[in-house]
């Protein structure tokens, strides 16, 4: 097995090879920020919860965070956890046998607006750009990050790294209507190169995860090569009918399998959800309809920050039952799962 970066760890093999190993019993679940916060409650660095946990006796197989505003030298993240909290929670999370995936929601370096501030910035953060230094102590600090995170014999956590994702939309920076296909490419190479030449950052993998597609061309528009990349993902919500929805993510489904196939690399629903969940068999009817039997590693559904905006079921929620149901389900892996 070979990964993009050719002086990667042994864990990180290990890690792709675990990834890979998974789809012969089905999909890991996962959750963005589980055991950050969640609805009414916070981390406390005392009482370690889940919405997950608490509706359905398991933790999610899959971990996500988000190193947003990290770039600066913040103390807390884009949504308010302290990167020292997280560092703990990966930790713990890793321990307990978890997987980590990380994405980067970035500000945007030259308006200094956040990742969805669109002012054109790729080509000035390349080499000879008048932002390349500042975007280089950007990803200096990242690397320090994933460089600190370390297991209880000192050993460094393999990471599953997402950035500069959903690049062929409009609303990021890096997006295709704020950047052009090539220099995209550009900027994720200069990233990967930055990361794993400059600041030795051993310890990643690296995931290319567009937003909803068309086809397999649309899917590769804005592909750095395959020297860049470790493993596809593919983000995707409901904002529409489940009739409509189920129609277009097993369409995407079956792009993304076709690409993977053709590249040998694994593949996961990097993003997922319907927001508030008020469709009470979301879980069986519409999304482990579609991904059973898919060859997806794992499916990651976004966080529970308010009852406004949550995207998996907590105590007394309109789906509890059927989350539980889901989470039943024999290829449906969850953290005790794999133990």
């Amino acid at each position: 097995m070979s990964l993009a970066n050719k002086n990667a760890l042994p864990q990180v093999i290990a890690l792709k090879s675990r990834i890979e190993n998974i789809t012969s019993k089905g999909y890991a679940f996962g959750h963005q920020d589980t055991t950050s916060y969640g609805i009414g409650w916070r981390n406390d660095a005392v009482n370690y919860q889940s919405d997950v946990y608490s509706v359905a006796g398991d933790f999610p197989l899959v971990y996500g965070f988000d190193l947003g505003r990290l770039e600066h030298g913040n103390s807390l993240n884009l949504d308010g956890v302290p990167f020292d909290e997280m560092k703990m929670l990966i930790q713990k999370a890793h321990r307990d046998g978890g997987i980590i995936t990380i994405s980067w929601h970035a500000d945007n370096p030259v308006s200094k607006g956040d990742s969805w501030d669109t002012t054109p910035a790729v080509k000035q953060l390349l080499d000879g750009g008048d932002y390349a230094l500042i975007y280089k102590s950007w990803i200096k600090r990242i690397a320090d990050f994933m460089l600190s995170l370390k297991d209880d014999e000192g050993e460094l956590i393999p990471i599953a790294f997402r950035p500069l994702h959903e690049m062929n939309g409009f609303w990021f920076w890096w997006g295709n209507h704020n950047c052009s296909p090539e220099e995209f490419k550009a900027l994720w190479r200069h990233t990967f190169n930055l990361l794993t030449k400059d600041f030795m950052a051993s310890n990643l993998l690296f995931i290319y995860a567009p937003n909803m597609i068309g086809n397999a061309e649309e899917y590769l528009v804005n592909y750095p090569g395959d020297e860049y990349v470790d493993m596809l993902g593919l983000d995707m919500y409901q904002h529409g009918a489940a009739k409509e929805f189920k129609k277009d993510l097993k369409k995407n489904i079956e792009v993304l399998k076709q690409v993977a196939d053709e590249k040998m690399l694994p593949f996961a629903l990097t993003e997922v959800g319907l927001e508030k969940v008020e469709d009470a068999n979301w879980w069986t009817v519409v999304l482990d309809e579609i991904l059973e039997n898919s060859g997806i590693s794992w499916v990651l559904l976004w966080r529970n920050h308010t009852t406004s905006h949550f995207y998996v079921p907590y105590p007394n929620q309109l789906s509890v039952a059927d989350f539980i149901a889901f989470k039943n389900k024999s290829h449906v892996l969850f953290l005790n799962d794999v133990k």
